[in-house]
Protein backbone atom coordinates (compact mmCIF):
# COMPACT_ATOMS: atom_id res chain seq x y z
CA UNK A 1 0.00 0.00 0.00
CA UNK A 2 2.82 2.43 0.86
CA UNK A 3 4.45 1.84 -2.51
CA UNK A 4 1.12 2.33 -4.30
CA UNK A 5 0.52 5.65 -2.55
CA UNK A 6 4.02 6.88 -3.34
CA UNK A 7 3.64 5.90 -6.99
CA UNK A 8 0.35 7.79 -7.16
CA UNK A 9 1.97 10.85 -5.62
CA UNK A 10 4.82 10.77 -8.11
CA UNK A 11 2.42 10.38 -11.02
CA UNK A 12 0.43 13.39 -9.84
CA UNK A 13 3.54 15.52 -9.53
CA UNK A 14 4.82 14.51 -12.95
CA UNK A 15 1.57 15.58 -14.61
CA UNK A 16 1.34 18.85 -12.71
CA UNK A 17 -1.60 17.88 -10.48
CA UNK A 18 -1.80 19.81 -7.20
CA UNK A 19 -3.93 20.02 -4.12
CA UNK A 20 -6.59 22.73 -4.03
CA UNK A 21 -5.42 26.12 -2.82
CA UNK A 22 -1.92 25.94 -4.30
CA UNK A 23 0.08 29.07 -3.75
CA UNK A 24 3.60 27.68 -3.88
CA UNK A 25 6.10 27.12 -6.64
CA UNK A 26 5.78 25.75 -10.16
CA UNK A 27 8.81 23.87 -11.45
CA UNK A 28 9.51 23.27 -15.13
CA UNK A 29 11.68 20.20 -15.65
CA UNK A 30 13.16 19.80 -19.12
CA UNK A 31 15.26 16.64 -19.28
CA UNK A 32 16.24 13.79 -21.58
CA UNK A 33 13.68 10.98 -21.41
CA UNK A 34 14.08 9.35 -24.82
CA UNK A 35 16.90 8.36 -27.14
CA UNK A 36 20.54 8.41 -26.15
CA UNK A 37 21.02 9.55 -22.58
CA UNK A 38 17.42 8.83 -21.56
CA UNK A 39 18.54 6.86 -18.50
CA UNK A 40 20.29 9.94 -17.14
CA UNK A 41 17.23 12.13 -17.41
CA UNK A 42 14.94 9.45 -16.02
CA UNK A 43 17.16 9.15 -12.95
CA UNK A 44 17.27 12.92 -12.40
CA UNK A 45 13.48 13.06 -12.72
CA UNK A 46 12.90 10.11 -10.40
CA UNK A 47 15.28 11.42 -7.73
CA UNK A 48 13.71 14.87 -7.85
CA UNK A 49 10.13 13.60 -7.64
CA UNK A 50 11.02 11.20 -4.84
CA UNK A 51 12.31 14.08 -2.70
CA UNK A 52 9.22 16.17 -3.40
CA UNK A 53 6.94 13.26 -2.50
CA UNK A 54 8.86 12.56 0.70
CA UNK A 55 8.59 16.21 1.73
CA UNK A 56 4.82 15.89 2.02
CA UNK A 57 4.35 19.37 0.51
CA UNK A 58 1.35 20.06 -1.72
CA UNK A 59 2.58 23.48 -2.87
CA UNK A 60 5.16 22.26 -5.40
CA UNK A 61 3.97 21.58 -8.93
CA UNK A 62 6.39 19.83 -11.31
CA UNK A 63 5.82 19.91 -15.08
CA UNK A 64 8.08 17.40 -16.88
CA UNK A 65 8.98 17.51 -20.59
CA UNK A 66 11.36 15.46 -22.78
CA UNK A 67 14.03 17.46 -24.65
CA UNK A 68 15.00 14.42 -26.77
CA UNK A 69 18.62 15.62 -26.33
CA UNK A 70 17.96 18.25 -29.02
CA UNK A 71 18.84 21.92 -28.34
CA UNK A 72 16.04 23.25 -30.56
CA UNK A 73 13.46 21.13 -28.74
CA UNK A 74 14.81 22.27 -25.37
CA UNK A 75 14.54 25.93 -26.42
CA UNK A 76 10.94 25.45 -27.59
CA UNK A 77 10.01 23.71 -24.34
CA UNK A 78 11.67 26.42 -22.26
CA UNK A 79 9.73 29.11 -24.11
CA UNK A 80 6.50 27.18 -23.52
CA UNK A 81 7.23 26.74 -19.83
CA UNK A 82 8.11 30.39 -19.30
CA UNK A 83 5.35 31.95 -21.39
CA UNK A 84 2.46 29.46 -21.19
CA UNK A 85 3.12 27.41 -18.06
CA UNK A 86 4.36 30.42 -16.07
CA UNK A 87 6.92 28.35 -14.16
CA UNK A 88 8.89 29.93 -11.32
CA UNK A 89 11.87 27.58 -11.31
CA UNK A 90 13.48 25.50 -14.06
CA UNK A 91 15.65 22.40 -13.80
CA UNK A 92 16.46 19.04 -15.37
CA UNK A 93 18.85 19.54 -18.28
CA UNK A 94 21.47 16.82 -18.60
CA UNK A 95 23.69 17.89 -21.52
CA UNK A 96 25.76 21.07 -21.54
CA UNK A 97 24.96 22.08 -25.12
CA UNK A 98 21.27 22.12 -24.18
CA UNK A 99 22.03 24.06 -21.00
CA UNK A 100 23.85 26.71 -23.03
CA UNK A 101 20.83 26.97 -25.32
CA UNK A 102 18.32 27.40 -22.47
CA UNK A 103 19.84 28.73 -19.24
CA UNK A 104 21.07 32.23 -20.24
CA UNK A 105 17.69 33.16 -21.70
CA UNK A 106 15.72 31.68 -18.80
CA UNK A 107 17.73 33.45 -16.12
CA UNK A 108 17.63 36.72 -18.05
CA UNK A 109 13.83 36.48 -17.95
CA UNK A 110 13.91 36.29 -14.14
CA UNK A 111 13.57 32.53 -13.77
CA UNK A 112 15.59 30.60 -11.22
CA UNK A 113 17.50 27.71 -12.80
CA UNK A 114 18.71 24.84 -10.60
CA UNK A 115 21.05 22.58 -12.55
CA UNK A 116 20.97 18.92 -11.47
CA UNK A 117 23.73 17.96 -13.88
CA UNK A 118 25.19 20.13 -16.66
CA UNK A 119 27.83 22.57 -15.44
CA UNK A 120 29.51 24.24 -18.44
CA UNK A 121 32.43 26.53 -17.69
CA UNK A 122 30.75 29.38 -19.59
CA UNK A 123 28.10 29.57 -16.85
CA UNK A 124 30.56 29.32 -13.97
CA UNK A 125 32.82 32.27 -14.80
CA UNK A 126 31.98 35.47 -16.64
CA UNK A 127 28.62 34.01 -17.69
CA UNK A 128 27.48 33.35 -14.11
CA UNK A 129 24.10 34.74 -13.10
CA UNK A 130 22.42 35.43 -9.79
CA UNK A 131 19.48 33.23 -10.84
CA UNK A 132 21.62 30.22 -11.77
CA UNK A 133 22.60 27.59 -9.18
CA UNK A 134 24.47 24.41 -10.05
CA UNK A 135 23.68 21.62 -7.58
CA UNK A 136 25.88 18.96 -9.20
CA UNK A 137 29.37 20.24 -10.07
CA UNK A 138 31.17 22.45 -12.53
CA UNK A 139 31.97 20.30 -15.59
CA UNK A 140 35.72 20.24 -14.98
CA UNK A 141 35.49 18.96 -11.39
CA UNK A 142 35.25 15.17 -11.68
CA UNK A 143 37.84 15.21 -14.46
CA UNK A 144 40.19 17.27 -12.31
CA UNK A 145 39.77 14.59 -9.65
CA UNK A 146 40.61 11.91 -12.22
CA UNK A 147 43.83 13.75 -13.03
CA UNK A 148 44.67 13.98 -9.34
CA UNK A 149 44.02 10.26 -8.92
CA UNK A 150 46.18 9.44 -11.95
CA UNK A 151 49.09 11.22 -10.26
CA UNK A 152 48.74 9.13 -7.10
CA UNK A 153 48.45 5.96 -9.20
CA UNK A 154 51.83 6.74 -10.77
CA UNK A 155 50.60 7.29 -14.32
CA UNK A 156 52.90 9.49 -16.38
CA UNK A 157 51.67 9.30 -19.99
CA UNK A 158 47.91 9.43 -20.55
CA UNK A 159 45.90 9.16 -23.74
CA UNK A 160 42.75 11.30 -23.32
CA UNK A 161 39.51 11.47 -25.29
CA UNK A 162 36.05 13.02 -25.03
CA UNK A 163 33.23 14.11 -27.37
CA UNK A 164 33.53 17.51 -29.01
CA UNK A 165 30.91 19.58 -27.16
CA UNK A 166 31.12 21.91 -24.13
CA UNK A 167 31.21 19.19 -21.45
CA UNK A 168 33.76 17.17 -23.41
CA UNK A 169 36.00 20.19 -23.85
CA UNK A 170 35.71 20.97 -20.13
CA UNK A 171 36.50 17.32 -19.34
CA UNK A 172 39.86 17.29 -21.07
CA UNK A 173 40.68 20.75 -19.74
CA UNK A 174 39.94 19.56 -16.21
CA UNK A 175 42.04 16.40 -16.48
CA UNK A 176 45.01 18.30 -17.92
CA UNK A 177 44.74 20.94 -15.20
CA UNK A 178 45.54 18.39 -12.48
CA UNK A 179 47.49 15.66 -14.30
CA UNK A 180 51.22 16.12 -13.87
CA UNK A 181 52.39 13.71 -16.58
CA UNK A 182 52.61 13.85 -20.37
CA UNK A 183 49.95 13.23 -22.98
CA UNK A 184 50.36 10.29 -25.35
CA UNK A 185 47.43 11.59 -27.37
CA UNK A 186 44.38 13.85 -27.20
CA UNK A 187 41.29 13.18 -29.31
CA UNK A 188 37.83 14.73 -29.59
CA UNK A 189 35.21 12.26 -30.80
CA UNK A 190 31.79 12.98 -32.29
CA UNK A 191 28.89 13.50 -29.89
CA UNK A 192 26.78 10.34 -30.08
CA UNK A 193 29.55 8.28 -31.68
CA UNK A 194 29.27 4.51 -31.21
CA UNK A 195 32.24 3.07 -33.15
CA UNK A 196 35.63 3.62 -31.49
CA UNK A 197 37.82 1.28 -33.52
CA UNK A 198 39.97 4.14 -34.86
CA UNK A 199 40.48 5.69 -31.42
CA UNK A 200 41.36 2.33 -29.85
CA UNK A 201 43.91 1.74 -32.62
CA UNK A 202 45.46 5.12 -31.78
CA UNK A 203 45.58 4.21 -28.10
CA UNK A 204 47.25 0.88 -28.87
CA UNK A 205 49.99 2.59 -30.86
CA UNK A 206 50.44 5.60 -28.57
CA UNK A 207 52.74 4.22 -25.90
CA UNK A 208 50.35 5.44 -23.20
CA UNK A 209 50.46 3.99 -19.69
CA UNK A 210 46.87 5.07 -18.98
CA UNK A 211 43.68 6.15 -20.73
CA UNK A 212 41.34 8.87 -19.51
CA UNK A 213 37.98 9.18 -21.22
CA UNK A 214 34.71 11.03 -20.78
CA UNK A 215 31.94 9.43 -22.84
CA UNK A 216 28.56 9.71 -21.10
CA UNK A 217 25.58 7.42 -21.62
CA UNK A 218 25.59 5.02 -24.56
CA UNK A 219 28.89 6.40 -25.84
CA UNK A 220 30.70 5.08 -22.78
CA UNK A 221 28.99 1.70 -23.01
CA UNK A 222 30.12 1.30 -26.62
CA UNK A 223 33.67 2.40 -25.91
CA UNK A 224 34.20 0.16 -22.86
CA UNK A 225 32.83 -2.92 -24.58
CA UNK A 226 34.94 -2.34 -27.69
CA UNK A 227 38.00 -1.54 -25.58
CA UNK A 228 37.62 -4.79 -23.62
CA UNK A 229 37.17 -6.79 -26.83
CA UNK A 230 40.24 -5.18 -28.41
CA UNK A 231 42.68 -6.81 -26.01
CA UNK A 232 44.38 -3.50 -25.19
CA UNK A 233 45.39 -3.78 -21.54
CA UNK A 234 46.29 -0.16 -20.74
CA UNK A 235 44.45 0.85 -17.52
CA UNK A 236 41.48 3.16 -17.84
CA UNK A 237 40.45 6.07 -15.59
CA UNK A 238 37.28 8.07 -16.00
CA UNK A 239 34.65 10.20 -14.29
CA UNK A 240 31.54 8.67 -12.75
CA UNK A 241 29.44 9.49 -15.80
CA UNK A 242 30.78 6.48 -17.67
CA UNK A 243 30.66 4.15 -14.66
CA UNK A 244 27.33 4.98 -13.14
CA UNK A 245 24.78 2.47 -11.91
CA UNK A 246 22.69 2.07 -15.05
CA UNK A 247 25.66 2.13 -17.39
CA UNK A 248 27.56 -0.52 -15.41
CA UNK A 249 24.80 -3.08 -15.91
CA UNK A 250 25.10 -2.62 -19.67
CA UNK A 251 28.92 -2.73 -19.69
CA UNK A 252 29.28 -5.68 -17.33
CA UNK A 253 32.61 -7.38 -16.62
CA UNK A 254 34.54 -4.99 -18.86
CA UNK A 255 34.21 -2.30 -16.19
CA UNK A 256 35.23 -4.32 -13.12
CA UNK A 257 38.30 -2.88 -11.40
CA UNK A 258 38.20 0.46 -13.21
CA UNK A 259 38.69 3.52 -11.00
CA UNK A 260 36.40 6.49 -11.54
CA UNK A 261 35.77 9.75 -9.73
CA UNK A 262 32.53 11.08 -8.24
CA UNK A 263 31.20 13.45 -5.59
CA UNK A 264 28.64 10.77 -4.66
CA UNK A 265 28.54 7.02 -4.11
CA UNK A 266 25.85 4.78 -2.71
CA UNK A 267 28.20 3.73 0.12
CA UNK A 268 28.94 7.25 1.41
CA UNK A 269 28.45 6.95 5.15
CA UNK A 270 25.89 9.54 6.17
CA UNK A 271 22.25 9.11 7.32
CA UNK A 272 20.72 11.10 4.45
CA UNK A 273 22.47 9.00 1.83
CA UNK A 274 21.60 5.71 3.51
CA UNK A 275 17.93 6.69 3.67
CA UNK A 276 17.98 7.90 0.07
CA UNK A 277 19.52 4.69 -1.29
CA UNK A 278 17.03 2.55 0.63
CA UNK A 279 13.96 4.58 -0.33
CA UNK A 280 14.95 4.96 -3.99
CA UNK A 281 15.51 1.23 -4.33
CA UNK A 282 12.21 0.49 -2.59
CA UNK A 283 10.28 2.88 -4.82
CA UNK A 284 11.85 2.15 -8.20
CA UNK A 285 13.26 -1.36 -7.85
CA UNK A 286 16.80 -0.35 -8.78
CA UNK A 287 19.84 1.15 -7.11
CA UNK A 288 20.10 4.93 -7.48
CA UNK A 289 22.68 6.49 -9.74
CA UNK A 290 24.78 9.62 -9.48
CA UNK A 291 22.10 11.37 -11.52
CA UNK A 292 19.32 10.22 -9.18
CA UNK A 293 21.25 11.59 -6.19
CA UNK A 294 21.68 14.93 -7.98
CA UNK A 295 17.97 15.14 -8.76
CA UNK A 296 17.17 14.30 -5.13
CA UNK A 297 19.57 16.94 -3.79
CA UNK A 298 18.26 19.55 -6.24
CA UNK A 299 14.70 19.05 -5.01
CA UNK A 300 15.78 19.17 -1.37
CA UNK A 301 17.67 22.42 -1.97
CA UNK A 302 14.48 23.90 -3.43
CA UNK A 303 12.39 22.58 -0.53
CA UNK A 304 14.83 24.04 2.02
CA UNK A 305 14.63 27.46 0.37
CA UNK A 306 10.83 27.37 0.39
CA UNK A 307 10.94 27.11 4.18
CA UNK A 308 12.25 30.69 4.16
CA UNK A 309 10.92 32.43 1.05
CA UNK A 310 9.12 31.86 -2.22
CA UNK A 311 9.87 33.02 -5.77
CA UNK A 312 7.50 35.98 -5.32
CA UNK A 313 10.29 37.50 -3.19
CA UNK A 314 13.12 36.79 -5.59
CA UNK A 315 15.94 38.35 -3.58
CA UNK A 316 15.04 36.45 -0.41
CA UNK A 317 14.47 33.26 -2.39
CA UNK A 318 17.92 33.50 -3.97
CA UNK A 319 19.47 34.08 -0.54
CA UNK A 320 17.69 31.00 0.81
CA UNK A 321 18.98 28.89 -2.08
CA UNK A 322 22.52 30.23 -1.63
CA UNK A 323 22.43 29.18 2.04
CA UNK A 324 22.01 25.54 0.92
CA UNK A 325 20.47 24.62 4.28
CA UNK A 326 19.61 21.02 3.45
CA UNK A 327 21.00 17.57 4.18
CA UNK A 328 22.77 16.39 1.04
CA UNK A 329 23.25 12.78 0.02
CA UNK A 330 26.93 13.58 -0.45
CA UNK A 331 27.44 14.92 3.09
CA UNK A 332 28.99 18.38 3.33
CA UNK A 333 27.72 20.73 0.62
CA UNK A 334 28.11 24.47 0.15
CA UNK A 335 27.97 26.92 -2.73
CA UNK A 336 31.01 28.89 -3.80
CA UNK A 337 30.87 32.55 -4.78
CA UNK A 338 29.67 31.60 -8.29
CA UNK A 339 26.86 29.40 -6.92
CA UNK A 340 28.59 26.17 -7.89
CA UNK A 341 29.40 23.44 -5.33
CA UNK A 342 32.32 23.20 -2.99
CA UNK A 343 32.53 19.51 -2.11
CA UNK A 344 34.68 16.41 -1.69
CA UNK A 345 35.29 14.22 -4.75
CA UNK A 346 36.11 10.54 -4.32
CA UNK A 347 37.89 7.78 -6.19
CA UNK A 348 35.64 4.74 -6.63
CA UNK A 349 36.34 1.26 -7.94
CA UNK A 350 33.89 -0.84 -9.96
CA UNK A 351 33.01 -4.05 -8.13
CA UNK A 352 30.39 -6.82 -8.22
CA UNK A 353 28.16 -6.85 -5.14
CA UNK A 354 25.41 -9.44 -4.72
CA UNK A 355 25.55 -10.07 -8.45
CA UNK A 356 25.15 -6.36 -9.31
CA UNK A 357 27.86 -4.19 -10.85
CA UNK A 358 28.39 -1.12 -8.69
CA UNK A 359 31.03 1.15 -7.15
CA UNK A 360 32.78 1.41 -3.82
CA UNK A 361 34.72 4.37 -2.48
CA UNK A 362 38.46 3.67 -2.23
CA UNK A 363 39.73 7.12 -1.30
CA UNK A 364 39.42 10.89 -1.41
CA UNK A 365 40.63 12.44 -4.67
CA UNK A 366 39.99 16.13 -3.92
CA UNK A 367 38.82 17.74 -0.67
CA UNK A 368 36.49 20.78 -0.40
CA UNK A 369 36.97 21.37 -4.10
CA UNK A 370 35.47 24.28 -6.01
CA UNK A 371 36.24 25.47 -9.53
CA UNK A 372 38.76 27.79 -11.13
CA UNK A 373 36.13 29.89 -12.89
CA UNK A 374 34.68 31.38 -9.70
CA UNK A 375 37.33 34.10 -9.77
CA UNK A 376 35.83 35.38 -13.05
CA UNK A 377 32.28 35.53 -11.68
CA UNK A 378 31.10 38.98 -10.59
CA UNK A 379 28.42 37.85 -8.13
Amino acid sequence: MKRTLMAAALAALATGALADGHGGVKVGMITTLSGGGAGLGIDVRDGFLLAVAQSGRDDIEVVVEDDQRKPDVAVQLADKMIRAEKVDVMTGIIFSNLAMAVVPSATAQGKIYLSPNAGPSALAGRGCHENYFNVAWQNDNLHEAAGAYANTAGYANSFILAPNYPAGQDALTGYKRMFEGDLAGEVFTDLGQTDYAAEIAQIRASGADSVFFFLPGGMGISFLKQYADSGVDIPVVGPAFSFDQGILQAVGEAAVGVVNTSQWSKDLDNPTNAAFVESFQAEYGRLPSLYASQGFDTANLLISALETAGPDDLEAFRAALKAADFDSTRGDFAFGSNQHPIQDIYAREVIVEDGVFTNKVIGLALEDHGDVYAAECRL
